[in-house]
């Protein structure tokens, strides 16, 4: 989701004379790498189990099986989750500091969902850079992104610009940013507000809900795929780990990139529900052209978009890949627009 949410100074005051607070007197190593326990993008993907759920927060109920060891990169040195592409804070809990660069919690613990909002957004900003964005492409979000863990008393997540650029994650149910792919599904506008991506219409909104949908399952099988980790649950379903505590039948997807839907037929007018045939449209052009092609396209024709419709995205999505590649890829991303009815 992405909403304004207007706080006032009193508050964003206090949040910074916490963060001072908690950092006094603790020193970090120095290092820009760490250690760490993460989940690979959750539990329900990684061991197939549909019938998982929060347990309030237990750790019993899942099991230590779907907790994978990684190595946290481009940190800055200080003990806490600070780096070059995320800065990691809370009031509701510990923030989580360890003079080793040593970041291996449970999901009962609230640093635990710190550690996974720093490493999702680290490890895709990276694979951005890898890419080629911030070197023969235009840098996109290439700076720490601002995150808040726990903020909310209830379950939703945003990013908001007021009264700073920063992701939120709620609690309820299972803690958001205890799901990977909806850290990556905030990521998503994240990275439009960093491409000059103009929110300006109704379809410009979808296309970025649809998006952030596309960019949660790609990456995480791109990341799965890359440390071995099996996906056991349909990859096009979203944040399945996270549904679990809303919906009823299986497999449990708080949406999917398949359904289908038809431009400009099944528009309503809400901006997640519309945003599934944008991002049905992106998941073929992913199976039709393949990574690091297909991304490199989206990515790079999403820069400036002026936030009018599908069909003028559609348009320089194709022009992108005729521009980066050659006609035969461009066919083949038409292709994708044309079966959802966007060209």
């Amino acid at each position: 989701m992405r909403v304004k949410v207007v706080f006032s100074m009193l508050v964003l005051v206090a949040v910074v004379a916490f963060a001072a607070v908690a950092s006094a007197g603790k020193v970090g190593n120095g290092s820009s790498l760490g250690s760490a326990q993460v989940f690979f993008p959750n539990p329900v993907q990684s061991s197939g189990d549909e019938s998982l759920t929060d347990q309030k927060d237990s750790d019993a109920a899942v099991q230590t099986a779907e907790y994978h060891a990684v190595t946290l990169t481009n940190l800055d040195g200080s003990g806490f989750l600070r780096g070059d592409y995320a800065n990691i804070y809370s009031s509701t809990g510990n923030l989580a500091f360890s003079p080793t660069n040593t970041f291996e919690y449970t999901r009962h613990q609230d640093e635990f969902e710190q550690v996974m909002a720093y490493y999702w957004i680290t490890e895709a900003q990276a694979y951005i850079h890898s890419l080629g964005f911030g070197s023969s492409l235009r840098p996109i979000n290439n700076r720490p992104q601002a995150v808040r863990i726990n903020q909310l008393g209830y379950d939703n997540s945003f990013a908001t610009d007021h009264p700073k650029n920063e992701l939120r994650f709620g609690k309820g149910g299972v803690d958001d940013a205890e799901d990977a792919e909806v850290i990556l599904h905030e990521y998503g506008h994240a990275i439009h507000d960093g491409s000059g991506f103009v929110f300006g219409s109704e379809e410009a909104g979808a296309i970025s809900e649809g998006f952030g949908d596309y960019w949660a399952v790609d990456f995480s099988d791109i990341m799965a795929h890359r440390l071995g980790v099996p996906e056991l649950e349909p990859l096009p379903c979203v944040m399945d780990w996270d549904a679990t505590s809303y919906t009823s039948s299986v497999p449990h997807c708080l949406r999917r990139l398949d359904e289908n839907l038809q431009y400009p037929r099944d528009l309503d007018g809400e901006v997640h529900d519309d945003g599934r045939i944008w991002s049905h449209a992106l998941w073929d052009i992913n199976r039709n052209v393949g990574n690091p092609r297909a991304d490199t396209i989206i990515l790079a024709a999403q820069i400036n978009f002026p936030g009018t419709t599908m069909v003028d995205l559609a348009n320089r999505t194709v022009n992108m890949a005729q521009s980066l590649y050659n006609s035969a890829v461009a066919a083949k991303v038409r292709s994708a627009f044309q079966a959802r009815g966007i060209l």
